[in-house]
């Protein structure tokens, strides 16, 4: 299950030794519900190796603008607390899985 994530609960998952990706989103956004399916399944598929989570661009400010996210949707490949790839759009599941396994 993907993780709901705010701009508190991010300082906790970023101050961990995991590997997580956040999706920048909003409700009003098509390319994010695109996205959306694929970020469940890869959460499932994924689930005990790497933490999947979302973060919804209109009920947060302060990552999503200290991440600098003018787009949406992006993804946000994170490795032990360190920034490691970006992806801005919808992308096929393919290319997002290839991005996890190198934070993994």
């Amino acid at each position: 299950m993907v993780l709901q994530i705010t701009d508190e609960s991010f300082k906790e998952l970023i101050a961990g030794k995991e590997s997580f990706v956040i999706d920048f989103w909003a409700e009003w956004c098509g390319p994010c519900r695109m996205i959306g399916p694929v970020m469940e399944e890869l959460a499932k598929e994924y689930d005990g190796k790497v933490i999947i989570g979302k973060m919804n661009v209109d009920e947060n400010d302060d990552i999503p603008g200290e991440y600098g996210i003018r787009s949406i949707p992006t993804l946000l490949f994170f490795k032990k607390g360190v920034l490691m790839d970006k992806h801005i759009g919808v992308a096929p599941k393919n290319t997002i899985e290839e991005k996890l396994k190198e934070i993994i």
